[in-house]
């Protein structure tokens, strides 16, 4: 049967179109009960159960499925997610509303409903013939739309009873909208609110805990007392962004400070970038990442920057007189010229909240069931849940959601989402880590893994198309120990006329990944691998990252080869690219390359290779540094794991050989052959990687340290900063060079990922290089896979597609990998931060030799080489008589009851792990030398250090 939708659109040129659709309605669609005689086999996929054996409902003891509506599905999501639910009909009218509502929970709900176990059936409800039901006339869509769900509900409960007439199954209608539910139960369809539901499954209390309290703003609780201003409607906030009188943008809150926040303003305006806000009420509700519409203040109430350390630690909940005098402490008496533009929040355009990880304060009142939740993330306010197992959750990791944040509270109010584990576990905190810096980490489902190829795999006719053979080159490749995920392989040989050929030979993933398939997309929306201490979260799945893409030896694979023709002077004479086939002969790590380059008596055609790959990196690098190319210096650290516990035994610096920079030089030259061809062929949309030039005021830090030791450092060109770096050498402080090459490199800008079209400074700071992007490792990057498939194209070895050529889309897709990059470095510091603390732990209180990094107002920032580990040493503590500090902004340099500091100074520090708060255990460092009565403490151990250890040892009981 066929219906038409008739509707009017206009056109770009002011005009009126009218638009037919065509709407095809059906008999033969199955309603997911597999025992229907009624449906036949209609349906496929996953399907109800045909006799529902779920938690008994007080409310309703017989067998029944549940049929939600819209809004439950958005809200109550975790609920659904509980494996206690089963056996849900999703209507196609709910599933298409939370589509367009929610992106992240209609993938949620995929998920579920491709769970066979959860047995949640899609009945395509606006496609069936009884079931379709058209907008009446003075009806708005979302009537229509509850009127459709009722439709389905009731064809469902009168379908049922043509089946069988003593098995009586039900269909229960789920919904949080009152009038929904009234017209419900008068049409005679069971239904009741998510909580009457939940609260009925008696065997299932815990589920009470999941349920989102929805206590709109309207139904406030009672407790009278209003904090916040009220939020101003959307219409009435874009009017005012319109008009200028209020501002868009994004709202960070800080870390140091929870009465402080800045709002980074939507736009390309310079004046007003950044709008500072202070205090409670000002901050009005908004949460981390929030896009807000601040309104500004005049400039008699313009504030500065404050200064102050200030953690949310108040019991008592609702104490707002406190907050009031806290807030008086931020204004701080300072200059004219330090002043910032200053506003308050008047609405949320739009609500970032994500789940968060953290652990429950418990309630001091005795039966409680509402305690306060800390968040991990100190940028995040605490959280008001309900529960029934705040005992069993005291001392563990769990998740809780925001659902609402009332006028009347001083925090949000939220509910419980699940339990982690244990804290300090290396499971539990490997999971937070994740979680915080929003890893994707979950297994890759079926559909993903349903485009891998088939095994056994082998090469076919087919693959050789477009394809060179070089499985008779001797390539090889080299990588750190336990490499499983050999992106790159590398060969040189001679050619008759005495030129050399260089190859260096890449897996060619985009083989196997196709464009738009479920494949393409997890990897797009990974986009990089993540490498923890002891984990890797793969970008691809591991028959790809570690099997078939990966260049192992002694097996054909299939690459992507960049091949130049070279003099001895490593002068580029011919650049080509082709799609190929090699065989590697070797897979060495960097200590086994070296060795065969040392060795007097090897002489075979791989270390040949080898040699001949060596001599013309030296050449390359020597090029390149002559250019102006920076060699920074960060303290790379390695740990030594325990093989059976897993715990870190040692902890070293990462030391770097030859053919680290062998392998580096080749990859850094087909990255910009590649980035040069790709740019020739799609001026408009090459995907590139840049790196900023860092602004002037970056460097003062660096210019002032360097100067304290009488060293004078350039910073106009790379050119210069490279060359001052190289002189800046101390014959009796041979570390100073490494020093500062630490510091130069806290100096420098992100470099990011971007579309050449949408931009026009294409040059690369670090490498002095005017054009670069990413080609070598695209088992662990997406945006390698990109370049993969712009240069195939670029050369005719495979075909384009719409997404490749428009440079919107490329431009989204480097937002999410400069993002996705981000959060991995995060994640992968946190994690070097998580062993090191392990490994403190268990070797108990140390003594180092340390350098200063920099000096602040009551501190020093140190950096011990012997573990590349760096810690802030503090000289106010509470409860202690403060010393006299004088700080000198211009050296830099801090006194401390006469003794002065310098960047670079050597001091001696203890290290020792402070557990007094078991969410943020932290590594606590005390000077030892220089010796200052009443401030540095002896290398044995003391007491008072140890002090946090017995607080931890109380709270274990």
């Amino acid at each position: 049967m066929l219906k038409s939708k008739t509707f009017l659109k206009k056109t770009r040129a002011g005009g009126v179109m009218k638009v037919v659709r065509e709407h095809y309605l059906r008999d033969d669609i199955g309603c997911g009960a597999p025992g229907c005689t009624a449906c036949g086999r209609a349906h496929e996929g996953p399907a109800l159960e045909p006799q529902p054996l779920d938690p008994a409902s007080s409310l309703w003891p017989g067998p029944h499925y549940l049929l939600p509506d819209t809004n439950v599905l958005l809200h109550q999501i975790d609920v659904l997610e509980d494996p206690a639910i089963r056996n849900v009909i999703v209507l196609q009218t709910v599933l298409q509303e939370v589509r367009n509502r929610s992106a992240p929970i209609y993938k949620r709900i995929r998920d579920v409903t491709n769970n066979q176990e959860k047995h949640f059936y899609t009945f395509t409800n606006e496609h069936h013939r009884e079931t379709y039901v058209e907008q009446e006339q003075g009806e708005n869509a979302n009537d229509r739309n509850d009127r459709a769900i009722r439709v389905a509900a009731k064809w469902y409960n009168e379908h049922f009873k043509k089946m069988s007439a003593e098995n009586q199954l039900q269909v229960i209608f789920i919904t949080n909208d009152k009038k929904n539910k009234e017209k419900a139960v008068e049409e005679g369809i069971p239904a009741f609110t998510c909580e009457e539901y939940i609260k009925s499954l008696t065997a299932n209390p815990e589920l009470i805990d999941r349920l989102a309290c929805l206590s709109e703003e309207g139904n406030e609780i009672e407790s009278g007392k209003v904090i916040f201003s009220e939020h101003l409607p959307l219409s009435k906030l874009q009017q005012g962004i319109k008009s200028g009188s209020y501002l868009q943008g994004t709202f960070r809150a800080s870390r140091e400070n929870y009465l402080e926040a800045t709002v980074w303003i939507h736009g390309d305006t310079e004046e007003n970038k950044e709008i500072i806000l202070q205090g409670l009420k000002h901050l009005n509700r908004a949460v981390h990442e929030d896009i807000v519409a601040v309104e500004l203040l005049p400039k008699s109430q313009w504030v500065a920057p404050s200064s102050v350390v200030l953690q949310d630690e108040g019991q008592n909940e609702d104490d707002v007189e406190k907050e009031e005098e806290r807030e008086r402490m931020l204004k701080t008496v300072v200059s004219e010229k330090m002043l910032k533009p200053t506003g308050r929040v008047v609405g949320i355009i739009k609500r970032n909240w994500r789940p968060y990880c953290g652990m429950l304060s418990k309630s001091d009142i005795k039966e409680s069931r509402r305690h306060l939740f800390t968040p991990a993330d100190k940028r995040i306010p605490r959280i008001r849940i309900e529960t029934r197992q705040a005992s069993t959750l005291e001392g563990r990791r769990i998740i809780v959601a925001i659902d609402g944040w009332p006028r009347n509270s001083r925090y949000p109010n939220g509910h419980f989402v699940k339990n982690l584990g244990d804290v300090g576990e290396k499971e539990t905190e490997t999971e937070v880590l994740l979680l915080e810096h929003d890893v994707p980490h979950q297994p890759f489902s079926q559909a993903v893994l349903s485009f891998l190829p088939k095994m056994p795999w082998s090469i076919t006719d087919q693959d050789m198309k477009n394809r060179e053979d070089l499985r008779h080159l001797c390539v090889c490749s080299v990588d750190p120990p336990g490499c499983t995920d050999i992106d790159d392989a590398l060969h040189c040989r001679e050619l008759t006329n005495g030129n050399l050929e260089v190859g260096v030979h890449i897996a060619d993933v985009s083989h196997f990944i196709r464009p738009g398939n479920a494949l393409d997309q997890e990897s797009a929306r990974r986009g990089t691998t993540v490498y923890l201490c002891e984990k890797r979260i793969d970008m691809v799945p591991e028959l790809l990252s570690s099997n078939l893409c990966s260049l192992r030896c002694n097996v054909d694979r299939l690459a992507f080869s960049c091949i130049w023709e070279m003099n001895h002077n490593a002068e580029i004479l011919k650049t080509r690219f082709t799609k190929s086939v090699i065989n590697s002969k070797a897979s060495l790590t960097y200590a086994e390359a070296q060795m065969r380059i040392d060795s007097a008596t090897m002489n075979d055609d791989i270390t040949t290779s080898l040699r001949g790959l060596n001599k013309l990196a030296k050449i390359l690098k020597k090029g390149r540094i002559a250019k102006g190319a920076l060699t920074l210096s960060s303290p790379e650290v390695r740990f030594h794991m325990d093989s059976e516990t897993h715990d870190p035994i040692d902890l070293q610096t990462k030391e770097l050989r030859e053919t680290n920079s062998m392998v580096e030089e080749f990859m850094l030259l087909a990255n910009i052959s590649v980035a040069k061809k790709i740019h020739e062929e799609f001026s408009e949309h090459a995907l590139l990687r840049k790196h900023p030039a860092p602004p002037p005021s970056n460097y003062e830090i660096l210019v002032k340290a360097a100067k304290s030791k009488n060293l004078e450092i350039k910073t106009d060109t790379a050119k210069a900063l490279a060359d001052s770096l190289d002189k800046a050498e101390s014959p009796v402080f041979p570390y100073l060079n490494t020093l500062l090459r630490i510091l130069a490199t806290r100096c420098m800008m992100q470099a990011v990922y971007f579309c050449s079209g949408m931009d026009n400074d294409f040059h690369h700071y670090g490498l002095a290089s005017p054009i670069y992007t990413h080609f070598t490792s695209p088992i662990r990057r997406y945006a390698d896979i990109i370049v993969h498939r712009l240069l195939a194209v670029a050369i005719g070895a495979d075909c384009t597609y719409p997404e490749l050529t428009d440079k919107h889309k490329l431009a989204d897709i480097c937002k999410n990998l400069n993002f996705r990059h981000k959060m991995a470095q995060y994640a992968q510091r946190a994690s070097v931060a998580f062993h090191t603390q392990l490994f403190f732990k268990s070797k108990g209180i140390v003594s180092e030799e340390a350098y200063i990094l920099f000096v602040r107002k009551n501190a020093i920032v140190v950096l011990i080489p012997k573990y590349g580990l760096e810690g802030t040493v503090f000289f106010e503590e509470k409860d202690k008589p403060k010393p006299q500090l004088v700080y000198d902004d211009e050296t830099p340099s801090l006194k401390i009851e006469g003794t002065m500091f310098h960047v670079f100074d050597k001091v001696k520090v203890k290290i020792m792990l402070d557990s007094s708060n078991l969410q943020h255990q932290k590594i606590r460092m005390a000077l030892v030398e220089p010796q200052i009565p009443g401030i540095s403490v002896p290398a044995d151990t003391s007491n008072d250090l140890n002090e946090p250890g017995k607080k931890k040892r109380k709270l274990e009981k």
